[in-house]
C-alpha cells in the first residue's frame, strides 16, 4: 500500500480515556439520576471525547453508499440477477430507494459511490465514479480481485471520508449495494476469524434452503481454492472481498483519522468493519455500531470489536438504512449531552444518587 496511506492508518489516534472521564463527569452533572440514560449516555460520552467535550454538535450527518458487482453471483447464491445491482444505482440516485427515504426523513445526505458495478452509467449526475473494475472475478473459481486492487479500494474510501471530514460532516455511515455481497462478505468474515462457514452464512436476500446450502458449500469452496491469510486482512480482502466491501473498510479507517465519528450498518459493512479492525484495531474507538442484521455472521463482528448493537429490527436490506436510524439516536444522545440543563444552573437538588 501506498506509505503515505500506510502512514495514516498506522497514526490513528486512541480516544483519550480522559476526555471520555471527563464527558462522563458532564453527564452526571445533569439533571437526572446518574446513568438513568443507559446507552444513551454511552454514545453522548463517546462523541464528546471524539468531537470536542465542549458543547459537542451534529450539523452534518451523510451516508455513503458503495456499490459493486461480485462475479460470484453467477453461481446463483442470491435470490436476485445480478443486473439488479445498476438498477438500485439508479434507484438510490433518484430518490426511490429506502435509504433515500429514511434519510429525507432525518435530514440525512446520501452519497452514491460507484466502485466497481458491471455498467456503464456514463456522466451521471450524483454519482461517484470510483470505479476499479466492472466487478470482482468469482471468488469460487479464483482470487476476486489483485492485492493491488484491494489497495486502490481502500484509498479511494479513506479519502472520502477524509475529503467529508474536511467539509465539517460530523457524522459518517455506512452502507452498500452488490448482488452476492452476503457471501464476499462470510467468506471474509470466515476467513479472518476461521469461525465455520455453515454457522456464519445468513439467507441474504431471502433465498431458499437449497439456494442456502449451495451458498455455504460456494464459501467453503472459495476459502479452500483462495487460501487467505487470516494474519493479512488486505489478502483476505483482495481473494475474497469485493470493492465496495474495501471502499467501506477505507472509509472506517479515513473517518478514524479524521476523528470523525462512523456509524456501521449491517453484515457488509461489519465484514469492512472487521477487515479496518484488522488494520488497525484502533479504529474501534470511532465505530459505532448500528442495528443487528438477521445474517448470523454480524455477530462476529460485535464480538471482535467489544461493542454491541443499537437495536435489533430483524432489518437485512443494507443500503446504510440502519446506520441512518443509528445515526439520529446518536444525533439524540448528543442533544441531551448539550442542551440538559445542569443540577447547578438549573437549581435542583443533587443530594443523593438514589432518588427512588
Amino acid at each position: 500500500m501506498n506509505s503515505d496511506f500506510e502512514k495514516i492508518i498506522n497514526n490513528i489516534a486512541p480516544v483519550s480515556p480522559e476526555s471520555l472521564r471527563q464527558a462522563q463527569n458532564h453527564l452526571d452533572s445533569l439533571t437526572k439520576p446518574p446513568g438513568s440514560l443507559g446507552r444513551l449516555e454511552e454514545l453522548a460520552r463517546r462523541y464528546a471525547a471524539i468531537k470536542g467535550l465542549d458543547s459537542p454538535q451534529v450539523r452534518n450527518k451523510a451516508v455513503y453508499v458503495f456499490a459493486a458487482d461480485h462475479g460470484v453471483a453467477q453461481q446463483g447464491v442470491s435470490a436476485f440477477p445480478a443486473e439488479v445491482t445498476p438498477q438500485m444505482v439508479l434507484n438510490f440516485l433518484n430518490g426511490g430507494a429506502a435509504i433515500n427515504v429514511l434519510a429525507n426523513h432525518f435530514e440525512t445526505h446520501v452519497v452514491v459511490v460507484d466502485m466497481g458495478v458491471n455498467y456503464d452509467f456514463g456522466e451521471t449526475p450524483g454519482l461517484l465514479n470510483k470505479k476499479i473494475a466492472k466487478g470482482t472475478g468469482d471468488l469460487s473459481l479464483g482470487p476476486g480481485m489483485t492485492r493491488s486492487q484491494a489497495e486502490q479500494a481502500v484509498q479511494v474510501g479513506m479519502v472520502l471520508a477524509r475529503e467529508a471530514a474536511e467539509r465539517d460532516v460530523d457524522i459518517l455511515g455506512t452502507g452498500d449495494m452488490g448482488i452476492a455481497n452476503t457471501t464476499a462478505s462470510v467468506a471474509v468474515i470466515a476467513a479472518l476469524t476461521q469461525r465455520s462457514v455453515k454457522d456464519l452464512t445468513g439467507r441474504g436476500t431471502g433465498i431458499d434452503d437449497t439456494t442456502l446450502q449451495k451458498k455455504i458449500k460456494i464459501v467453503e469452496k472459495a476459502l479452500q481454492i483462495n487460501r487467505p491469510d487470516a494474519n493479512d486482512p488486505l489478502d483476505v480482502l483482495a481473494k475474497v472481498g469485493g470493492f465496495e466491501i474495501a471502499g467501506i473498510a477505507g472509509f472506517i479507517l479515513g473517518s478514524a483519522s479524521a476523528r470523525t465519528p462512523v456509524v456501521i450498518d449491517g453484515v457488509i459493512s461489519g465484514a469492512a468493519a472487521l477487515i479496518a479492525h484488522r488494520m488497525n484495531p484502533t479504529v474501534a474507538d470511532y465505530m459505532f455500531m448500528s442495528h443487528r442484521s438477521q445474517e448470523p455472521a454480524h455477530d462476529v463482528l460485535f464480538e471482535q470489536v467489544k461493542q454491541e448493537a443499537l437495536f435489533d429490527f430483524e432489518m437485512r436490506l443494507g443500503e446504510g438504512t440502519g446506520a441512518v436510524m443509528a445515526m439520529n439516536i446518536l444525533e439524540a444522545a448528543v442533544k441531551i449531552y448539550s442542551e440538559m440543563a445542569t443540577f447547578e444552573n438549573a437549581g435542583v437538588s443533587n443530594k443523593s444518587n438514589d432518588r427512588g
